[in-house]
């Protein structure tokens, strides 16, 4: 018995569908940038963000004061969740460690006694302390540490930790903190979730910290 050969024209058609096809898959990525457009990384495009009220309110305090307003001048803020329902309490722990990435961004101006103070051990210290002065921190297990030199003097540091959490629980955290080389501004993604979770999630999670960086100061 004879096999049917594939018309020519019927091998062109198909091929033309399925770059149709591919052409109308949506994008694997969300870029994004801090609103000087100095620090950027890219999360999953099925990562949503977090409500920005709710996250400003946590971190900065109350919206409507004018001490809060102040800060917001000096301080952009961004999350992302991987969770079916992004939640503010994903960061905070309220349930326990989250069991999918969460990823914060925060990039700050800061003040001359911040700059300092701004050694590497300072950026490692960064919104939850990694390292104290003979080690790291209480409940900290430190897995990795990577400094990042950056062009134009800039400087940073990588480090994995996990930490307990409560009985039973702990999360691994990735945090990647930059110094800008003129010294003036902080640049921190941190992403966390259960250990288990980071064990499951770990090339994803080394992904989008690798995607984070910054442009060097103009000269």
């Amino acid at each position: 018995m004879k096999r049917a050969r594939a018309r020519p024209g019927a091998v062109v058609a198909l091929a033309a569908a399925a770059g149709v096809l591919a052409g109308c898959a949506g994008p694997e990525f969300t870029y994004v940038r801090d609103s000087s457009g100095k620090a950027y990384f890219k999360v999953p495009a099925e990562w949503q963000k977090v409500d920005q009220k709710a996250l400003d309110r946590l971190l900065l305090g109350d919206p409507d004061s004018e001490q809060t307003q102040a800060i917001k001048d000096l301080i952009w803020t961004v999350a992302y969740d991987a969770g079916r329902t992004p939640s503010i309490d994903h960061l905070t722990g309220t349930n326990g460690p989250p069991d999918e990435p969460f990823a914060l961004a925060i990039v700050q101006t800061l003040t001359p006694a911040q700059r300092q103070q701004a050694s590497l051990n300072y950026l490692r210290n960064v919104l939850i302390p990694v390292v104290g002065e003979d080690g790291p921190a209480n409940g900290v297990e430190i897995i990795k540490d990577e400094e990042l030199p950056q062009p134009g003097g800039a400087k940073g540091v990588r480090t994995v930790f996990t930490m307990t959490v409560g009985p039973g629980q702990s999360q691994t955290l990735n945090k990647t903190v930059y110094l800008s080389g003129d010294g003036n501004t902080m640049s921190m993604l941190l992403i966390q979730c259960s250990t288990d979770c980071y064990k499951a999630r770990s090339k994803q999670i080394d992904l989008v910290a690798q995607s984070f960086r910054i442009k060097p100061d103009a000269p």
